[in-house]
């Protein structure tokens, strides 16, 4: 019986009717599509995307050289040099991150204990040059100028959470 019935649906092709049944169903109602570059969907304020350095409300760079980031760093993608100043601190002269080899997963922005290196919701940037892929201590400190405000914004959002 169960061979006559299947042989029976296959003759109707009932199981493609069914399936244009959902296609017309589907075909009427309103789309969900967003048209990307003119329309944005809303980011989660701890969405991780291009790194940044901040620095303290005086001017002075946040980082003190600890290499907490550099050494809870999976992919191994931070790369820092420090010295010592002359009045004591310990400031990083070199402080480069490879995108290419980063996986975004936050662990430097978390093991950071003055809150230096943060991960911003930037998501939309490009490289027309492999070289460029090496973001060094000036351009890291130039995006945290830059971004300043949206990145503290997103800190106050979710500082219940932290």
């Amino acid at each position: 019986m169960n061979a006559v019935s299947r042989y029976f649906k296959s003759l109707l092709l009932l199981e493609l009717w069914q399936g244009l049944g959902v296609t017309l169903r589907y075909f009427f109602r309103p789309k969900f599509t967003i048209n990307y570059p003119e329309e944005k969907t809303p980011k989660s304020p701890r969405f991780r995307g291009l790194h940044a350095l901040r620095r303290y409300p005086n001017g002075e760079e946040r980082c003190i050289a600890c290499k907490l980031c550099e050494a809870v760093c999976p992919a191994l993608a931070i790369t820092i040099d420090s010295t010592q100043r002359e009045d004591g601190t310990r400031r990083t002269t070199r402080y480069d991150i490879d995108l290419f080899k980063c996986i975004y997963c936050g662990f430097c922005e978390e093991s950071c204990p003055v809150d230096s290196i943060v991960l911003t919701d930037v998501h939309e940037f490009h490289f027309e040059e492999r070289e460029e892929s090496v973001v060094n201590k000036a351009q890291l400190l130039a995006l945290g100028d830059r971004y300043e405000e949206q990145i503290a914004s997103n800190r106050r959002q979710d500082a219940a959470y932290r």
